[in-house]
């Protein structure tokens, strides 16, 4: 309504538009951010505990089922969720519901047929390493369906149902966590954070009013697979790469490495799982930002790596800082192994999240050719610089190999960026011949 003497022109309904729309960008960053928040601190809070709780040995043990974990979880992203994100953000309430009951079915199938692959071998390998495998295998399924909710949410631009969802995973982890740590071993504790999983993935089918289907499995993997089989491939080259490296790293140094690293990794445990869970947030916005003003889609990746980046540094710089009889609080025993690595995972992390603002770009543009290019080299940089720095130098080498490798890949992501920018605001002409 105006009043006498005043008019509306284009002009201000176009400037109101873009402050609305600049406010609803905002509001689900920020939910993304606060979700974020909630999954950061469980993740650091499980690993300090089992780290003070179980000595760096046994948290070693804990530490290869959890970067299994990783690997499952990015089968589960490449076939089922992130095609969700990519191609069911922003669309009508009945498009998006009917993709996210076929999605969330595939996780849980996913989880269901690695977890019971995962069983077996635990129950086979025996020792103090198979139970804990076996106890992942049981809970995969919950697992990934939590995960899967959390993408689906972020897709529906309904981030605050994913921030709850992850608030009632950690309040389900204190009980959890408080029997584990009675039992006092690393399958009480894999069977504790589980399980605390599957009761929030139990409530994100409360929060959606939706049902997996996991008959919808064959189908939704047919009509994704352009999208699905290259997301698997670039999402296992990344989290296979990270297994090879413990793994490696585990029989070139020892057990007590591997859980080394991993305490260095906690302490940057905030940027680490941001990364980890980047794309809940960061790909739907800029597919969004793709579709209404795509000429600035170069400038908002560059804004979500670097400003993540410039965070990973910071943080890395504080924990300098932070006195010995703080680091031992924090990690017990770990603490002393894993000072030694801070300045070689920050640099890492904060080449992986300048990357990831690139990673964003590509996956927006649908150019799975290019990302899939662009994470297998990475990859094969990752595993080279971190078994080959553990070679010459042990674990401190190890460190600084994949950091130089990080920085690397990252280089290559925004070279890859830049091309399909390029194609796509000036596309090639289709040449026939006939």
């Amino acid at each position: 309504m105006t009043t006498e003497g005043e008019t509306t022109t284009p002009a201000d309904g176009a400037k109101d538009a873009r402050r609305t729309a600049k406010r609803a960008l905002v509001g689900r960053l920020s939910w993304g951010l606060a979700d974020q928040a909630a999954s950061s601190m469980s993740n650091f809070v499980v690993g300090i505990y089992v780290a003070r709780s179980l000595g760096v040995t046994a948290f070693g043990v804990f530490s290869l089922a959890w970067v299994t974990y990783g690997v499952v979880l990015n089968v589960s992203r490449g076939l089922a969720t992130d095609p969700l994100v990519v191609r069911f953000s922003g669309v009508s309430d009945a498009s998006w519901r009917g993709a996210a009951a076929r999605s969330t079915g595939t996780a849980l199938g996913v989880g269901a047929a690695i977890g019971a692959a995962c069983l077996v071998v635990g129950l086979a390998l025996g020792g103090s390493v198979g139970p804990a495998f076996a106890c992942l295998g049981v809970m995969l399924p919950g697992l990934l369906l939590q995960d899967a909710w959390r993408f689906s949410f972020f897709a529906a631009g309904t981030g605050r149902k994913a921030f709850v969802n992850d608030l009632v995973w950690g309040i389900a982890l204190v009980p959890a966590m408080v029997v584990a740590a009675r039992v006092g071993s690393v399958a009480a504790f894999v069977l504790a954070w589980g399980a605390s999983a599957t009761v929030a993935a139990a409530y994100g089918c409360f929060q959606s009013g939706i049902r997996p289907r996991m008959t919808g499995a064959r189908g939704w993997l047919r009509e994704q697979r352009d999208l699905g089989y290259r997301y698997l491939v670039e999402n296992v080259s990344l989290s296979g790469a990270s297994q090879l490296r413990a793994y490696g790293l585990g029989a070139i140094v020892g057990v007590g490495a591997v859980g080394a690293v991993r305490g260095a990794e906690l302490l940057l445990g905030p940027f680490l799982a941001v990364l980890m869970g980047l794309s809940l947030v960061t790909v739907p916005e800029a597919a969004r930002v793709l579709r209404r003003a795509p000429h600035r889609l170069g400038s908002f990746c560059l804004l979500l790596g670097g400003g993540q980046a410039a965070a990973a540094l910071l943080w890395g710089g504080a924990l300098q800082l932070m006195p010995d009889r703080l680091g031992e609080f924090v990690l017990g025993d770990v603490w002393h192994s894993a000072a030694q690595l801070i300045v070689p995972v920050t640099l890492g992390v904060a080449g992986a999240g300048l990357g990831t603002g690139a990673a964003a770009g590509l996956r927006a543009l649908g150019a799975a050719r290019r990302s899939l290019r662009c994470q297998l080299f990475a990859s094969a940089c990752y595993v080279s610089g971190g078994l080959g720095g553990a070679a010459v130098a042990g674990t401190v080498g190890s460190a600084w190999g994949v950091a130089a490798a990080t920085v690397s890949g990252s280089a290559v992501w925004w070279l890859h960026l830049r091309s399909a920018l390029r194609e796509h605001h000036h596309p090639i002409p289709e040449v026939r011949t006939s």
